[in-house]
């Protein structure tokens, strides 16, 4: 399948791949903690339109008064609207209602398992090669996971309705993540990131004016520093690096990244909220890190043979 032109990332590519990954996981991961201290004190819907709505502003704001160009087409505009939608109103509508029912641990973990489709339907709808070292990988991440999953769910403290929620926004980000793959928006990412913030503020706003309490809101200093990591660190910092990845490593690497989540998000959790963590918890990272490994080391032979991101 040929993709077209992607979106402009050449800025980020004056810093080493290897920081923006780190970088990436540590922000998106550390989102769950903040996710979960936030939604106990305001309802997540008002929490999630106020955030996108705020970070969509600022993020266009600060494009225009740097007279950054606009050079996307109304089919780029539309494009981002949609994947808004998906991987921001979706996705995080339904992670964050069923976080009010479950660990920041266990919802980062449940997330985190999107490589394993992601992987599947980019093989199916991108020609993304699955090879057997891809699928020993995938594999390793599920048998990581799952491991975790098992022990945490045995401690009986998470529920089935906080369980499902986070497995719909499971399918909301695998299918955000091929559409960016398939429909290839192009021109600037930053602007594209501000469209796809604002498309979930707007998308969110009615249900939150008519399912959520505005008084159910517990002004704190805890909701005010939460809620600025969402939309800083979160929906605009985040976000940017997610899709950078996803152009210059393709949708299954960029993916597979995923898998380092439970045991960060773990962590922090434990540090910042005191949430339970074992031994048994943290033996899951073996596979999920040799995992990892398989899943983005390059495959052997000609660079041009095994690219997966389109060219420059």
């Amino acid at each position: 399948m040929s993709l077209a032109p992607p979106l402009d990332v050449s800025r980020p590519r004056l810093v080493p791949l290897p920081l923006i990954i780190a970088a990436f996981c540590v922000l998106w991961s550390f989102a769950f903690v903040a996710g979960k201290v936030a939604v106990t004190d305001c309802p997540p819907l008002i929490l999630l339109a106020a955030r996108f709505s705020l970070a969509g502003i600022l993020i266009l704001g600060f494009s225009l008064l740097r007279g950054e160009a606009w050079t996307l087409s109304w089919r780029d505009v539309a494009v981002c609207a949609v994947l808004g939608i998906a991987n921001n109103a979706l996705y995080l509508g339904l992670g964050y209602t069923g976080l009010q029912n479950t660990s920041a641990g266990l919802g980062g973990l449940i997330v985190s398992s999107n490589p394993v489709f992601t992987a599947v339907l980019a093989a199916l709808l991108l020609n993304e090669p699955l090879t057997w070292r891809k699928v020993a990988g995938l594999l390793l991440g599920i048998v990581g996971v799952g491991f975790i999953v098992s022990h945490r769910m045995a401690i009986g403290t998470d529920s089935l309705r906080g369980i499902l929620f986070t497995f719909a926004a499971l399918a909301s980000i695998v299918s955000g993540t091929i559409l960016f793959k398939l429909l290839a928006p192009k021109g600037s990412l930053w602007i594209g990131n501000g469209i796809q913030n604002i498309a979930g503020g707007l998308v969110l706003i009615p249900f939150a004016a008519t399912l959520a309490n505005v008084g159910d809101i517990v002004p704190s200093a805890r909701l005010f520093w939460a809620f600025g990591f969402l939309v800083l660190g979160g929906s605009i910092f985040a976000y940017f690096l997610w899709f950078h990845l996803l152009h210059v490593c393709g949708a299954s690497a960029a993916s597979a990244w995923h898998f380092v989540m439970p045991p960060l998000a773990m962590l922090f959790a434990w540090i910042v909220l005191g949430e339970h963590l074992d031994a048994r918890d943290l033996l899951g990272i073996i596979p999920v890190a040799l995992g990892i490994y398989l899943v983005t080391r390059p495959a052997a032979g000609p660079v041009t043979a095994v690219k997966t991101a389109p060219a420059e």
